[in-house]
């Protein structure tokens, strides 16, 4: 029994970024092996073990072959008998077929590291095509290092251009795209994720309603990325919507049908409702106050922050507006009942008399 670590934990140590997660692969074991060694096993599909102190993730080495459509119905082999290299020839990249023992030597029989030194992305073997998510998977990986240099190779290119001809994609389920359009987000690239989608011919496949994505479009884009804070707990709904604020949403239903988390579906939402009036030329007390109204801001606090935290990296324009709007939203807010009660308010008119006061109050600060 030998165990290897592989995948993404040797990429990363060998581009020099930070390893988040470690996963092996074990040759020459069995289950029952595993278990005696007090591995628990949580794999479904094939087994997969978690590490009785690391809890690292422990696969046996294993080959695969396709029975039916999608990136699901393999069937899997994980006799002792299948060596490293038929595990790592199942990959999806070279850069991710390489293994690391236990001394610290790589195993590398495709040539991953040779790629990495390249700065490229390239399929392993033609049972690539054989899982239409990895179409997905390179995208995002392009994404990824895109800071670095890293290209698609044309090969590569080939053929996940004929697995999109092929109508593969369309055996995703919604909830898996999802997820890898998510992971992109979080990377930080997601206008790179698009251009190889859309140099595919695959955007129609993951965001159908999205019809206006070009370099021009990318490259503003990947401009206000870089003035979004990375920190900040509104990002990820903040970079999808400035992704997405352009599209024609009236005929698509995101949560329901393409199982965007209702979340991020309402910050984009709110984004294009409220942006028209923000880049309004009549920017006056009322359209402030619509604003704060339609994102319920008085209540829900968080969409105000996260309408300016997105709508503010747009333009100049917008960043100045926004500055006025939070300054608004705080003066406003202070606004309480029991001043206008004071005052003689009574029942249903304590809230038009809020409102007022509130207006009063907005129009001091865009006075200022």
């Amino acid at each position: 029994m030998k165990v290897y670590l592989v995948g993404g934990a040797v990429r990363d140590k060998l581009l020099g970024r930070p390893i988040l997660e470690r996963d092996y692969v074990v040759v020459g074991a069995t289950i029952r092996d595993m278990l005696k060694l007090g591995y628990q096993q949580v794999g479904k599909d094939f087994p997969v073990f978690l590490h009785p102190d690391s809890k690292d993730e422990h696969a046996l080495a294993r080959t695969e072959r396709k029975q039916g459509q999608g990136y699901t119905g393999f069937i899997c082999d994980f006799a002792p008998t299948i060596t490293l290299e038929d595990d790592l020839i199942r990959r999806d990249l070279t850069v991710n077929a390489i293994a690391q023992d236990d001394q610290g030597n790589l195993i590398d029989p495709y040539h991953g590291k040779v790629d990495l030194d390249k700065k490229i992305l390239r399929h392993v073997s033609d049972a690539f095509s054989e899982d239409p998510l990895r179409i997905l998977r390179v995208a995002r990986f392009a994404a990824r290092y895109h800071y670095l240099g890293f290209t698609i190779a044309d090969e590569t290119m080939t053929l996940m251009s004929n697995m999109v001809q092929a109508g593969e994609l369309k055996t995703l389920t919604k909830e898996r795209v999802w997820m890898e359009i998510e992971k992109s987000l979080k990377d930080g690239a997601i206008h790179i994720f698009a251009n190889v989608l859309k140099d595919l011919d695959a955007l129609p496949f993951v965001t159908p309603w999205q019809t206006k994505w070009d370099q021009n479009t990318a490259s503003i884009l990947s401009d206000q990325l870089k003035r979004l804070d990375p920190i900040n707990d509104t990002y990820l709904r903040s970079a999808f919507s400035l992704w997405q604020y352009q599209a024609d949403l009236s005929e698509y239903n995101l949560e329901q049908v393409h199982k965007i988390p209702k979340i991020y579906a309402d910050s984009l939402r709110d984004l294009q409702a409220n942006l028209p009036l923000l880049q309004s030329s009549d920017w006056q007390a009322d359209t402030v106050m619509t604003i704060l109204n339609q994102l319920d801001a008085w209540r829900r606090p968080e969409r105000l922050s996260v309408f300016i935290s997105t709508a503010r990296v747009i333009d100049d324009n917008c960043a100045a507006k926004t500055i006025e709007l939070n300054k608004a939203y705080k003066a406003a807010s202070n606004v309480k009942a029991q001043e206008v009660i004071e005052l003689g308010a009574k029942g249903p008119a304590i809230k038009a008399e809020m409102d007022k006061l509130k207006l009063k109050r907005i129009e001091a600060i865009l006075t200022i």
